[in-house]
């Protein structure tokens, strides 16, 4: 059992195999008791409430890790991963406006919609370890890296705050165009099915085409490494721990089905929070080059993890003041 013990990536083997027994016990309660409960469910989804109560046990789940990282590791560990964890979770939200419209385009039932979003988290799970995995080998080998990660995301929210590019164009999309120059796709849904064997209209044989579902689940997982070139970078710019950067996105992803329902229900209530999650991605840019000029290694966590809540509470607050229902006298 020595082995538990030893170093890998900074933290002891036994870390790293408990975070995913825990991921996997919560991707079996979601896929057995969830998946149950959607089936008995006549509406075919989660309401708004039920989406928002499951959101919050994910977020507790999320917090309560935290803490245990405080803890264990310690004060300033606890801290990073706080402030990865509720940046990943609001830069999470604009790519669930995108999926919204990629189903709303493909006429995507809420009951198969939840079956893209569960396959679809756990691609993502796979692909943010990768992507993860590749950033720590790039600013371990060359520490300059993390200046270009900074003025990337500098660039990405300056870009954000003077842009108004609210509409995702699915048709015109490259990945949409992709699939159907080179697979055979259905033109209707058939169920829950990603394939379905039919016969082909030129030969008659039966051949395998893909669904306008398997479509989704594949312009979903597009649509969050897209995604993930802002938030790995800006995790990163936090803290170079590989494993408070990998558990703080994972935690934040492993909510985002839940968090779906909701969001998608209110779209149009957080409409100016892309302009504080575009101050957000300035500020964790430029705080490395002002943390540079100032002689620090880092801005103090306390300080980061302030002034990220006060930009997104400021955020959502005034989105749900300009979006406020009118009075009628």
């Amino acid at each position: 059992m020595e082995f538990l013990f030893f170093d890998w990536l900074g933290k002891p083997v036994w870390m790293w195999l408990g975070f995913h027994a825990l991921v996997a016990v919560l991707l079996a309660f979601d896929l057995g008791v969830l998946q149950k409960f959607m089936g008995n469910n006549s509406a075919g989804a989660m309401t708004v409430r039920e989406s928002l109560l499951l959101s919050l046990f994910y977020v507790s789940l999320g917090l309560a890790f935290g803490g245990w990282v405080w803890w264990a590791v310690s004060p300033q560990s606890g801290l990073e991963y706080l402030t990865g964890f509720v940046i990943e979770k609001s830069l999470s939200m604009d790519n669930v406006f995108v999926i919204a419209m990629i189903f709303g385009y493909f006429a995507i039932p809420l009951r198969s919609q939840y079956r893209v979003l569960f396959w679809g988290i756990l691609a993502v799970i796979v692909l943010r370890g990768l992507m993860i995995g590749i950033g720590a080998a790039l600013v371990e080998s060359y520490g300059w890296v993390l200046y270009l990660f900074a003025a990337f995301l500098v660039f990405t929210g300056v870009k954000m705050l003077f842009t108004n590019d609210e509409h995702y164009d699915v048709e015109n999309s490259a990945i949409y165009k992709l699939l159907r120059k080179r697979f055979r796709m259905t033109k209707e849904l058939h169920g829950e099915n990603f394939f379905v064997r039919q016969p082909d209209p030129v030969t008659g044989k039966l051949v395998t085409f893909m669904t306008p579902l398997f479509a989704v689940l594949v312009m979903v997982n597009v649509a969050d490494i897209i995604f993930a070139v802002d938030s790995v970078p800006a995790i990163f710019a936090i803290t170079t721990d590989t494993f408070i950067v990998y558990t703080s996105n994972i935690f934040a992803i492993l909510g985002l089905r839940a968090l779906y329902f909701a969001l998608a229900a209110m779209v149009e209530r957080f409409k100016y929070l892309k302009y504080a999650l575009a101050l957000v991605l300035v500020f964790i840019g430029g705080k490395i080059f002002v943390a540079d000029m100032l002689g620090l290694a880092k801005i103090p966590p306390p300080v980061s993890l302030g002034v990220t809540f006060a930009i997104l509470g400021a955020g959502v607050a005034w989105s749900l003041y300009k979006t406020r229902p009118s009075i009628k006298a």
